[in-house]
């Protein structure tokens, strides 16, 4: 995150019908069946890694939302029942792969968590040859594969619902803004898969320093390369408490107005709600889960919990949700790699989603805007699967 940003301005610093996610429709499964065999009559053994005991900053909020959440998930199955055992992995890898193996060895049918990318692959590469398959609350698709599914929102998911979006609405050419760090280089990669497989045109992208002198100094190349191209959006990778705000600031002034340019973000700009301020962001587009199903999730948390859940606390109402629905079938190989990715995909708190078999995910994601300061749904998320897409 940038220290501050200055320069003579005001910046900032720095489905639920609720009842389990089910299943939506039947499809050929799209996998290979890897996985245990459960018994659908009796409570499945699932264990839920959270990083309870870490130093970071937030963990242990974090750890108790995911399983608060787990638990609301729970109440809502119908019929179905679910032997959940919560282990703390400190959010270090060497003790999340020490207590998934416990876990197994305790009898656990399948993984839930853990959060971060180097604990999820300590326990992939731990449990690949045991049969058990994970369900991360990652975003990370570079460890995905195998025993290992993300359940996070991906950049590639992101960016290839906002391309299509894009060019339905006569937005073709579109530049790239990125930070030459590891983030920005994913975001950039997944932009450019995401315009080509939706007729878009990848009119160059820029690159830049992450620190407030690295914006300032590409602000000109946006704008040429912007002029030159004759490009009609800009997608960008940054979020609010990176670059967003001095570029949505910067980029008006030289002569980029979002009223003439189209912005496109591919990360929330609902989050944090002061983002809503910035003048630069009006009228961009970004994506976001179904707001009415979050909405009724954060309600039913708050009222049986006292507090607000964590932003990413939905995903494990998630995983249990689609773990229930697939019990829910009655077949003793409800868990395996063919049973969790088979295309018809799952409801839950965020909407409509499916687990690939390369470990990906799709959501259903609304396209928003902003108005006058307000979150505006341009595009309301899909509410089904249809074909092997949306």
């Amino acid at each position: 995150m940038f220290a501050a940003f200055k320069l003579r301005r005001n910046i900032l610093k720095g489905a639920v019908a609720l009842g389990a996610a089910a299943i939506l429709a039947a499809c050929e499964p799209i996998a290979v069946s890897t996985g245990p065999s459960v018994n659908p009559n009796k409570p499945v053994p699932v264990a839920l890694l959270v990083p309870r005991g870490s130093t970071a900053t937030g963990d242990a909020l974090l750890a108790k939302s995911l399983e608060n959440a787990a638990r609301l998930a729970m109440t809502d199955l119908d019929g179905v029942q679910i032997d959940l055992r919560v282990y703390d992995t400190a959010g270090d890898a060497a003790t999340a792969q020490t207590v998934a193996l416990k876990a197994v060895g305790d009898g656990a049918k399948i993984i839930l968590g853990p959060v971060r990318s180097g604990p999820t692959n300590a326990v992939g590469v731990a449990l690949a040859g045991k049969g058990v398959n994970v369900l991360s609350f990652s975003n990370n698709t570079s460890i995905a594969g195998g025993n290992v599914f993300v359940l996070g929102a991906t950049f590639k998911n992101t960016a290839d619902r906002l391309a299509r979006f894009a060019a339905r609405n006569g937005k073709s050419r579109i530049v790239t803004v990125h930070a030459q760090n590891v983030a920005g280089a994913a975001g950039r990669e997944a932009i450019a898969i995401a315009l080509a497989a939706n007729g878009g045109s990848n009119a160059g992208s820029v690159g830049y320093e992450f620190s407030q002198q690295g914006v300032v100094a590409a602000v000109d190349d946006i704008r040429d390369t912007v002029r030159r191209t004759g490009a009609d959006a800009i997608f960008m990778t940054s979020d609010t408490s990176g670059s967003l705000p001095l570029f949505s600031q910067l980029l008006p002034e030289a002569g980029l107005r979002p009223d003439t340019v189209q912005y496109i973000g591919l990360t929330r700009w609902d989050i944090p709600a002061q983002t809503l301020d910035l003048p630069g962001v009006q009228g961009g587009w970004f994506a976001m889960p179904d707001p009415a199903l979050t909405g009724q999730f954060r309600d039913r948390y708050s009222a049986a919990y006292s507090a607000a859940p964590h932003p990413i606390g939905g995903l494990a109402y998630d995983g249990i949700a689609a773990i229930g629905a697939l019990i829910k079938q009655g077949k003793s190989n409800a868990l395996t790699t063919t049973a969790l990715t088979q295309g018809a995909g799952f409801k839950g708190v965020n909407g409509i989603f499916r687990l690939r078999a390369d470990g990906t995910n799709e959501r259903g994601l609304a396209v928003a805007t902003i108005r006058d300061k307000q979150v505006v749904i341009i595009d309301p998320a899909p509410r089904s699967f249809g074909g092997t897409g949306f």
